[in-house]
């Protein structure tokens, strides 16, 4: 590829490839063209489900009736709703099908290709609507959605960086190295009000503030990558479905502090995302839009790798430059800070955002910050000259969330800050699964807590969810029902934050683990309402001793769980009964008169537990059974319960 060594050159090729896309545009659904597109999700969770195959079946198909040349077959990253994959999307018909199997690659090309109808069993049945949609964009689950970070995963190839020109890509790069003075740049993303998308919420316009008013040789700008709450992949799903807007951003934030080098420091888990964005590392440097003398400028920037093995410690910004350097990843205090000349990489001025907020900069640059901040429920105050003074209230822009648990449409999610929790999980998540009764909704992951039925319509922002008692997190959102146990919860959690401590700091080194133990003991029909007396003035103490956020945020899904469902823990601990029926040694297995001996639990039973003769009742023998729930998922006459 030719090297683009100018603004008008990237122009140039913008002009000459923006053809490429037209079949993808909003605003050419409705026209009629035999060429088409059939968009084929790429995203981990897709790949896993046969995609792959899909598309190579997709392929065949259209060569046996001649059709390769009229109907490309284009690999994306990933749309987002998972629960319905592998999603295949045929432009520019706009048609939307789920849960495509490569078995029904002939019949998409047959039917919706060939003979232009609907493949209507394959169309998503809207549970709001009660009707089979094929526009996403009327589905409940896309409806209330704005898609900022997310806004070309499952629109592009990512592997293919003349996609990524002819949307316009690089343009914010060339308009801040052409225009702009890396003060304006710095001014322009504090405007915006946008914030550190990793879960602190720290203004990024001032963190590159400080990095850009150090004095230094050399500096440093990295994207965190290491993405380690459970159920959380926002970030993953953005580096394999758009690469090249964080190579963007971060060429973009390099340029405003004043950085030569910039490094990702990426899970290893992650093999293809970090394949996508090796790709689009070396495109961009074949394009000239990284490396030396940047599209003909003087400006010089270039990206590398760190892998992580996994740490979720890594994610704290100090623990992660350890790592970085080849240390052991543990946290320092602060200060210095990393932006601190001593503070940072190999004691050079740093700065470290995670891959969510750099997904925001390429479109803040491009449409302004007061767009962007027109999203979202900031409130702020401003100075004569337009520029940010101090933030009163909310946050601008969008989060994305991974919307999981006991809910209908599991999937990503990004929507504007200020939507509240009861539209995400009733109107965009479809509700709770099985019809069961909704109970919480934990966000912020290990360091989160639980959110009650009271505060559902609480609008979301950093704020207010410290206010009631949770945090926002990298955006993990799982839903919880009826049938889910607050203390075996707070019990999983803290059984991940022991296990990922560093073991620097006594308090969350011992502290942890005392209170796991405690937790151990409440959920196994031990403990005692002294012992939840104990756990709490435990909890508050480590919050406030602990050297860094793991370990003073560690005790919060107790605090937390302890503060709205404390009914649940004096059961535990009084009644020896665990009310969700979770807790194996605090309930037994009975079958009622309902049975009608039909014996799959006793055939089903790997411990030989249930004894019964053909059409007669049977009987669970509680000594043998090891509460495996085998039978009640067997039983057809849900004759089996708990109590």
């Amino acid at each position: 590829m030719k090297k683009i060594t100018s603004q008008a050159e990237l122009l140039e090729l913008y002009n000459q490839s923006k053809g490429l896309l037209a079949l993808r545009l909003t605003d050419q659904h409705n026209i009629q063209s035999q060429q088409k597109e059939i968009l084929c999700c790429g995203g981990t969770g897709c790949h896993a489900s046969e995609s792959l195959s899909l598309m190579q079946h997709l392929r065949e198909e259209l060569r046996k009736y001649g059709l390769e040349k009229d109907v490309k077959v284009v690999q994306t990253g990933c749309f987002g709703f998972c629960a319905q994959g592998p999603i295949v999307k045929v432009m520019p018909d706009n048609v939307f099908y789920v849960q495509v199997t490569p078995g029904d690659a002939r019949e998409i090309v047959e039917k919706h290709i060939i003979s232009k109808e609907l493949v209507e069993h394959l169309l998503f049945v809207d549970p709001m609507l009660k009707e089979r949609i094929h526009d996403y964009e009327k589905m409940s689950f896309y409806a209330k959605q704005k898609r900022i970070a997310l806004r070309n995963c499952g629109l592009l190839n990512p592997e293919d960086i003349t996609e990524y020109i002819a949307h316009e890509s690089y343009q914010a790069l060339a308009k801040v190295l052409f225009e702009m003075t890396p003060e304006a740049v710095v001014q322009e993303v504090l405007n915006s009000g946008l914030c550190g998308r990793g879960g602190a919420g720290f203004p990024t316009g001032l963190k590159w503030k400080i990095a850009a008013g150090v004095k230094a040789e050399e500096k440093y700008i990295v994207c965190n990558a290491d993405e380690g709450d459970p159920g959380a992949f926002m970030d993953r799903s953005i580096l394999e479905g758009d690469p090249h807007s964080i190579i963007e951003a971060m060429a973009i934030g390099a340029y405003a502090i004043g950085a030569k080098q910039g490094y990702v420091y990426i899970r290893a888990e992650y093999p293809l995302a970090l394949e996508r964005l090796t790709s689009a590392i070396e495109q961009a440097r074949q394009l000239g839009l990284l490396g030396k003398n940047i599209m003909g400028t003087d400006f010089c920037f270039d990206i590398d790798f760190r892998l992580g093995a996994g740490a979720f410690v890594c994610g704290e910004e100090t623990a992660l430059i350890h790592s970085m350097e080849g240390q052991r990843g543990e946290p320092t205090t602060k200060p210095p800070f990393p932006a601190n000349v001593g503070g940072g990489i190999w004691g050079c001025s740093t700065n470290v955002n995670n891959v969510e907020t750099y997904a925001s900069i390429p479109v803040i640059i491009q449409k302004g910050a007061e767009w962007y901040r027109s999203i979202g429920n900031w409130n702020a105050e401003f100075d004569e000259n337009g520029n940010w003074v101090r933030s009163i209230s909310g946050n601008a822009g969008t989060k994305v969330f991974a919307l999981a648990g006991q809910i209908n449409n599991v999937g990503l999610v990004e929507v504007p800050m200020g939507t509240t929790l009861r539209e995400i999980i009733y109107e965009i998540g479809d509700g709770i699964s099985g019809g069961r009764e909704f109970k919480a909704v934990q966000t912020g992951g290990p360091s989160g807590g639980c959110i009650t039925a009271e505060n559902l319509d609480t609008p979301i922002d950093y704020g207010n969810l410290q206010k009631i008692g949770s945090m926002m997190g990298s955006g993990g959102m799982i839903v919880l029902s009826d049938k889910d146990c607050m203390p075996s919860m707070a019990k999983f959690y803290l059984e991940f934050t022991k296990d990922e401590s560093c073991g620097k700091c006594t308090p969350c080194r011992i502290g942890n683990r005392r209170m796991l133990e405690m937790l151990e003991a409440i959920c196994n029909g031990n403990g005692t309402e002294k012992m939840l007396v104990e756990l709490e003035a435990l909890a508050k103490t480590i919050a406030d001793t602990a050297l860094c956020g793991l370990g003073q945020t560690a005790p919060n899904p107790i605090l937390n769980t302890l503060r709205y469902f404390k009914d649940e823990y004096l059961a535990h601990v009084r009644d020896k009964k665990c009310p969700a029926g979770n807790c194996p040694n605090l309930y037994t297995l009975t079958i009622t008169d309902d049975c009608v001996g039909c014996t799959k639990c006793k055939r089903n039973c790997p411990v030989e537990a249930i004894t019964g003769e053909l059409k007669q009742k049977h009987y669970i023998d509680p000594a043998k059974c090891i509460k495996c729930g085998q039978c009640i998922d067997n039983c057809p006459k849900k004759a089996i319960v708990k109590g």
